[in-house]
């Protein structure tokens, strides 16, 4: 694609020169910020230094942890609801998406905080109620993504990232034992971006609170936990020509005319608080989820240890009850307060169009659980035998009425990671006996061995689920518009059969994926419901590598190889890869810790989907292919001192053009989907602090 050199002239204009001088200053400015931290940092050589006291965290560029507590430093453990496994805080430094929302191998329309998908094949496999609404999943906090802290000291984070054209996200973290058996944990995060092209504003805001509580004399633990997110993205539906890329006169990105929305909010959405008051025409998403889980050892066997003359009591159980209140919302809203009739009639079909256009889905589900717990081994706590059975109710509140619904179903678990840890065991399943998804089922089981210390760990797996298509493709939700009012859509089945090779020594992994899909529900034409009855497979392999070129030299790289087999609905590139090649060391000084280099990623040629703003649902489309250019391109410097880490990338370079008219420019964009070009150059610079009170 050729596309001049922008303007010079454009006032927002952060995409060529001399235009680009303000992002010049911003990088600059950023870089002395940089030099200035190191420096005053570096000249403390830990002697009366507060930060001192974390020098523990330091190391080289792999991973690392907070050690154990010694004297005056911290311990902090974490855990996830459905595991045992206690685990450490990790600051490995070259890894920017430990603290970004969407991983290396998702695409969004090129702002922070916009609808993404992974360009990995991933199908949405849990059986039972789901609303269908994912596009904006990885800035949604979930309980299965939920930690429960036990800390020595109370401990805190606060985190910073701020990118071109006002983008911004805030991290705080804060956790601390109440008692010595119970810790309390709280989150906030705030997402906020207007966005380089028109009507892509975002604004987002996420908090989780959770409780880990422990008795003690050991037999009983109680786990709280309270998370919402509130999201809210401005809809533009694509711009209305691509020929417009090439156009001098919108040298300012933002000026382009979109399909929807109206572009004259720039100068109310600085303010990350203003909410939907920012947004004429967007998406709003809003869940939360209250839940409480209970235990009680019944039978099991006590024990004590003694340290520094003080009895801690032990308990090692044989048999447990478990009971599990959960209550969760999950609202889906899309309002467009000056619809462009256009679109909505040779689009959507509309045979008129309204002044405004609102659509909304409200669910209120209420979750009860009882289970019983068999440790085998009462010494080993990562083996057990678990049977549950759980009532649900959901209540829903369309445009159009009303909805009442139940389920009911059977689930059970078997885990066992032996002491000498050379098999790791995993085997669940749920059965919905009666309700709304009664027939619906999830199979899984999951042998993981250590072959040898020198020949690493081989996983295989086996998984099946049949479940109900989601609310989404029902004739009742205000958003199914698209959906044949006397079709009816069978469950869905698919097989997953996967496995895997991890060679530490070589710090190699290698991963194989197969599918095989029947009855798979998507959309098409921007709002039509369909329902793909034939089986297809899909064949994902992948490698994982790390490869040191001299002893700081270090390249990553991450390649999928995945092929469809059938007909199929279903788009994806056929090679997708991610990598980086830079330095990780300490550059000869005692408390930096650094890596810099450049960081790619590339995806072959592939019919992309398209995504319906107004259904809030990616589509399947045959008609454009998005091809890139040029692989995505950034530019990265990511450091630590004790307990500061900071992340500098330059990301896009790929963008940069010469034109013969104009000069030198970043404006060879790339497209994500139909009518979805990517952000041009970004500058970014995250910072993030611990701090142990």
């Amino acid at each position: 694609m050729n596309i001049n050199v922008l303007s010079s002239s454009s006032p927002r204009g952060l995409v060529n020169f001399p235009a680009n001088f303000p992002i010049l200053r911003t990088g600059m400015k950023a870089i002395l910020v940089i030099i200035v931290l190191i420096i005053g940092c570096l000249a403390a050589n830990g002697q009366g230094n507060p930060l001192s006291r974390y020098s523990h965290m330091g190391g080289g560029g792999g991973k690392d942890s907070l050690q154990h507590r010694k004297d005056d430093t911290i311990s902090v453990n974490f855990r996830f609801l459905d595991s045992s496994r206690l685990q450490k805080l990790d600051s490995e430094v070259y890894n920017f998406y430990l603290r970004y929302p969407l991983p290396p191998t998702y695409v969004d329309f090129g702002n922070l905080g916009t609808e993404s998908h992974d360009l990995i094949f991933h199908p949405f496999m849990k059986p039972g109620w789901d609303g269908g609404w994912h596009a904006l999943d990885p800035y949604v906090f979930t309980v299965e993504g939920s930690r429960f802290y036990n800390t020595t000291k109370p401990y805190s984070e606060l985190g910073y990232l701020l990118g071109s054209h006002s983008e911004q996200m805030i991290d705080l973290v804060h956790t601390q034992n109440i008692t010595r058996n119970w810790n309390a944990f709280f989150e906030y995060r705030l997402v906020s971006s207007p966005g380089t092209f028109g009507n892509q504003n975002t604004t987002h805001n996420n908090y989780r609170f959770s409780s880990w509580y422990q008795s003690n004399n050991k037999r009983y633990q109680a786990f709280l936990l309270l998370l919402g997110s509130k999201l809210i993205a401005a809809e533009s539906a694509g711009i209305q020509n691509v020929a417009y890329m090439d156009s001098i006169g919108f040298s300012d990105r933002y000026n382009i005319p979109t399909n929807i929305g109206n572009p004259n909010v720039y100068n109310v959405i600085n303010n990350p608080f203003a909410g939907a008051s920012s947004v004429t025409t967007g998406s709003y998403y809003t869940t939360g989820t209250f839940m409480l889980r209970q235990q009680y050892d019944i039978i099991g066997l006590k024990d004590s240890i003694v340290n520094d003359s003080v009895v801690i009591p032990l308990f090692y159980p044989k048999f447990r009850a478990e009971q599990t209140i959960s209550y969760s919302t999950y609202h889906q809203r899309f309002n467009d307060q000056q619809p462009a009739p256009a679109y909505y009639t040779q689009k959507l079909n509309f045979i008129s169009v309204p002044d405004t256009v609102n659509l909304s889905d409200l669910w209120h589900n209420l979750t009860n659980d009882f289970s019983l717990y068999s440790f085998p081994d009462s010494k080993n706590s990562q083996q057990f035998l678990k049977a549950g059975i759980s009532f649900q109710t959901m209540n829903g509140t369309y445009d159009a009425g009303e909805r009442s619904l139940f389920n009911l179903f059977l689930h059970g678990e078997y885990r066992n990671k032996t002491r000498n840890k050379k098999w790791d065991i995993e085997a669940f399943g749920n059965f919905y006996l009666s309700g709304f998804n009664s027939g619906d089922y999830n199979a899984y089981i999951s042998l993981k061995r250590q072959i040898s210390k020198n020949l690493g760990f081989l996983q295989v797996g086996f998984e099946n689920v049949n479940r109900t298509v989601s609310m989404a493709w029902s004739t009742e939700s205000s958003f199914g518009f698209g959906v044949p009012a006397n079709n009816f859509f069978n469950k869905e089945n698919i097989i997953h059969l996967f496995g895997s090779y991890d060679q530490p020594k070589l710090q190699l992994n290698l991963t194989a994926n197969y599918y095989l899909v029947t009855n798979f529900p998507y959309f098409y034409d921007y709002y039509l419901a369909g329902q793909e009855s034939n089986p297809f497979n899909v064949l994902i392999i992948s490698a994982d590598k790390r490869f040191a070129l001299t002893r700081h030299l270090i390249f990553r790289a991450q390649a999928f190889v995945q092929k469809v087999a059938g007909n199929s609905p279903v788009n994806i590139p056929l090679f997708v890869t991610h990598g980086q090649i830079g330095y990780e060391g300490k550059l000869g000084f005692k408390n930096l810790v650094i890596a810099f280099g450049v960081e790619f990623r590339y995806f072959s040629p592939y019919t992309a989907d398209g995504y319906s703003p107004v259904i809030g649902q990616f589509y399947t489309q045959k008609e454009t292919t998005i091809a890139e250019q040029l692989p995505d391109i950034t530019a990265y410097l990511n450091f630590r001192i004790r307990s500061f880490v900071a992340y500098f990338r330059t990301e896009n370079l790929n963008t940069a053009q010469v034109n013969q008219a104009n000069g030198f420019g970043f404006s060879n964009n790339n497209f994500v989907a139909p009518l979805y070009p990517n952000a041009g150059l970004k500058i970014r610079l995250g910072i993030y602090w611990s701090f142990v009170n």
